[in-house]
């Protein structure tokens, strides 16, 4: 939750202001209204101490937001209450943030706004959710939606587990590499050096630039780390930007092997997105600019807004995605399959589990090739290192050897 100041006025005409914890502006204005004051202004308090560092809101966790739903769904087909609902599931949730929020869902469905309507208020609910909810509303078919998003969730949550999982070898193996080389310049080098410098012997030219450049990152450690936190938390913030969130997106496209992983993800993430919202009952358009907002790629959700348009305008979906010459040409010929048969929804299932299976058989040939290149590069390292640091002990050994 964020914190606002709100500058408000009572029933005696008093002016008042109060910091006050709210997940928007919107909702903390609402909540003091209803409260019978005359809210002049809400404005958010900014800053490290009302804020994160890099000023990104906070989220609800995938896995406790799966449980819930199925909690939701199995509470609703037994046949309670929504308000019942609401109130025994917010009291049993162990997180502070998402128990608040549910409780601020739980007032707002009292006081007559739709559950849906509710949980938009919130503003860290997933559009994908709030969309999908109200087509259950609309529909009189509220189970069997959350039944399919808890499906969606439970499908795209353990996709993305196990992308992340096949990274851990790798990132391990670049964490050891990365705390093998620090020790190795900033401990053992300047240790040969020393010992060089006593002896007065003369080193050969690869020897005096390893021992040069051990020494002066010894020397400068306190100034080079700190600089080199400072420049990844940079990278960091600017990515989070508009314009390095572009650049970033560019970037990942055209990398190799793994730019084609992510343009396949990509398209099954929205795939089963907008197969979910077709399901709920959810028109063409509206999900099509619903399932854009769940895609990570600036790209292709320009891509999707575009196509969204020409269906507006009466173009057929494949053939508005074939128009922006970007989406695979097997994704597109099947879903002018499901148009043509009036399964649409199905085969956009279908195109998710292609896509996801042939990224995860990707990341799984790739991660293969990667771990022993990194492997060799370490080992490669550590060689050149140990025959750069001994090669002159092994030359003064010979010296002594023909002396005798």
């Amino acid at each position: 939750m964020a914190e606002f100041l709100v500058k408000m006025a009572d029933e005696r005409g008093n002016v008042l202001e109060q910091v006050d914890n709210g997940f928007s502006a919107q909702e903390v204005r609402d909540r003091f209204s209803q409260q019978g004051y005359l809210v002049y202004s809400v404005k958010g308090r900014t800053g490290l101490l009302s804020g994160n560092l890099f000023g990104s809101k906070k989220r609800i966790k995938t896995d406790p937001f799966i449980i819930f739903n199925q909690q939701l769904y199995t509470l609703i087909k037994a046949g309670l209450p929504m308000l019942m609902v609401l109130d025994l599931l917010a009291r049993r949730q162990r997180d502070p943030f998402f128990k608040s929020l549910l409780e601020n869902v739980h007032e707002r469905v009292r006081s007559g706004q739709l559950l849906s309507e509710a949980f938009e208020a919130q503003q860290v609910i997933p559009k994908v959710y709030t969309t999908s909810i109200l087509a259950g509303e609309k529909s009189g078919n509220l189970e069997e939606v959350l039944s399919r998003y808890i499906s969606y969730q439970r499908i795209t949550n353990g996709f993305r587990k196990k992308l992340i999982s096949s990274l851990w070898y790798p990132g391990l193996l670049f964490t050891a590499l990365t705390i093998m080389l620090s020790f190795l310049f900033t401990y053992v080098v300047p240790q040969f050096s020393d010992l060089y410098k006593g002896m007065g012997a003369d080193l050969p030219e690869v020897t005096k630039m390893l021992l040069a450049f051990g020494t002066t990152v010894q020397g400068h450690f306190f100034i080079l780390a700190p600089a080199i936190l400072i420049l990844i938390l940079a990278v960091v913030i600017w990515t989070r930007s508009a314009k390095g969130a572009e650049v970033l997106d560019k970037v990942r496209f055209k990398l190799p092997l793994l730019g084609e992983m992510w343009m396949k993800y990509q398209v099954a993430l929205f795939s089963r997105t907008l197969a979910t919202l077709l399901f709920g009952g959810l028109p063409l358009v509206p999900s099509l600019e619903t399932a854009r907002n769940a895609i990570s790629s600036r790209k292709i959700s320009g891509l999707i807004e575009t196509a969204a348009t020409r269906v507006r305008e009466g173009r057929a979906l494949s053939v508005a995605l074939d128009e922006t010459k970007f989406f695979p040409e097997m994704a597109v010929e099947m879903i002018e399959v499901g148009e043509s048969t009036g399964a649409l929804h199905s085969m956009l299932n279908s195109v998710a589990e292609f896509y996801e299976e042939d990224v995860q058989n990707s990341m799984t040939a790739t991660m293969q090739l990667v771990e022993p290149i990194i492997l060799i590069f370490m080992a490669f390292i550590i060689a050149f290192v140990l025959i750069a640091l001994y090669l002159p002990i092994f030359s003064l050994g010979g010296q002594l050897s023909g002396g005798q």
